[in-house]
């Protein structure tokens, strides 16, 4: 059985805070544990294109310069400045994708954005700042009339953005598009990153039937939860191998369990559901012997579980209705995520002022399902849906903000300054 440096308290409920340690605490040490030498064990090589969002496993150094060479920042017309201001005659066009022959001297050559630089040029002048109507219209008059410059204006010196050695990408950095689009720019068609974190996912009952089952059993209801922690899980950057609906029965379950730690070395064994204080809880029951279980003063989300299996991997224990279960992966799991694989974005809380009064809990903090807003003059406000129980998941769907309303006797007036947490599926991030 685990313990932690705060515990389940002998009577009561643990705190957001301590939980949220303690979860991280977990996956931190599981996570070190599958490590050689502080590097992770488990590697792969992915195209570029695929590879959004992992952790590299390997820095990433400039094998050429960025740029490669001088190049114009505009379409104009390059010139040497020390030639300015004059009305030039104009040398051949450079086009992008050319190497040019150098330019002549006292010669005004129109080039293209991203075209080479010819030697004998070190200036930029855009074509809206001379005489010229258009290209074409240089061209035939074989001069262009343009002001001053100074050497340097408009040109994207060589290794401007990076210089051949330089380090670009450290190991352990998850990869954004500008990330993924400056290691194309070394010309590299693939990346080795970090194996992602492995989950396994058990919920349900004798009450859960697993969507498309015709007709529905009566006194049944389809399983949300699998669906909503597998999406979850993948979006945040760890692998699903395996997926199951599990039956109230506690020997079905443990045998079930370790087949699939035996065939899949998971890191994280996730459950949602069965570890309340009724009868049939066959999670809590199955798990009794390698997880504590215990309450934590949030509201959805009271009931939770945390331990480590015999094989290394952290057991993270959800309460079952769908949005606690939701809430308790956003609020505990993404941030001990974060910290320890690095293979999603750790919160962004920021404040909100209420729109409206909202009636708190005494003794829990609620974790309240709304919507948010900043108006033009940069202030933020939130506004708390009505309904507040676990199960109202088509309300949380429409949510774009999770609100944290402390525990409290008294109403949180309108204009209160709360805690936010914007939904980045909200936003389509």
């Amino acid at each position: 059985m685990i313990t932690t440096a705060d515990g389940w308290p002998a009577t009561g409920a643990r705190s957001i805070t301590a939980h949220t340690r303690a979860v991280a605490e977990a996956v931190a040490a599981q996570a070190t544990s599958r490590t050689d030498g502080g590097e992770r064990v488990r590697t792969e090589t992915l195209p570029l294109a695929a590879a959004a969002g992992r952790v590299l496993a390997a820095d990433v150094t400039a094998n050429r310069d960025l740029p490669g060479f001088d190049n114009s920042q505009m379409d104009g017309f390059a010139v040497c400045a020390a030639d300015t201001p004059a009305t030039l005659p104009l040398a051949p066009m450079i086009p992008a994708g050319h190497w040019p022959d150098p330019l002549p001297e006292g010669h005004a050559a129109p080039i293209m954005t991203g075209a080479p630089v010819p030697a004998g040029a070190d200036a930029i002048i855009p074509i809206e700042d001379t005489d010229a109507a258009s290209f074409d219209a240089a061209v035939r008059a074989g001069q262009i009339t343009m002001p001053e410059v100074s050497a340097g204006t408009f040109v994207r010196p060589a290794g401007s953005d990076a210089r051949t050695g330089d380090l670009l990408l450290a190991a352990g950095t998850r990869l954004t598009v500008p990330g993924l689009g400056t290691i194309a720019a070394l010309g590299q068609t693939d990346v080795s990153v970090h194996a992602q974190p492995r989950a396994v996912i058990y919920t349900g009952g004798d009450e859960v039937t697993a969507p498309g089952t015709e007709p529905l059993p009566p006194g049944a209801l389809y399983d949300a939860n699998l669906t909503m922690l597998a999406a979850w899980l993948d979006r945040n950057g760890v692998a699903v191998v395996t997926s199951r609906l599990i039956s109230d029965t506690v020997a079905d379950f443990a045998a079930v369990l370790e087949a699939d730690v035996a065939a899949h070395a998971p890191d994280l064994i996730i459950t949602s559901g069965g570890i309340s204080a009724g009868r049939y809880e066959v999670i809590r029951q199955a798990l009794e012997g390698c997880a504590d279980f215990g309450s934590v003063t949030m509201q959805p989300g009271g009931p939770q579980g945390l331990g480590t299996h015999t094989s290394g991997a952290v057991i993270i224990c959800f309460p079952g209705n769908p949005v606690s279960t939701w809430v308790s992966a956003e609020m505990f799991l993404r941030p001990a995520l974060a910290a320890a694989y690095r293979c999603t974005s750790a919160h962004r809380w920021q404040p909100a002022a209420l729109t409206e009064d909202v009636t708190p809990l005494a003794r829990r903090e609620q974790i309240r399902r709304g919507t948010w807003h900043t108006d033009e003059t940069g202030n933020t406000t939130a506004t708390t849906f009505s309904g507040t129980s676990s199960h109202l998941l088509a309300g949380a769907a429409q949510a774009t903000a999770l609100i944290r309303i402390p525990a409290g006797d008294e109403v949180v007036p309108a204009g209160s300054t709360v805690q936010i947490l914007p939904l980045e599926e909200a936003h389509g991030e």
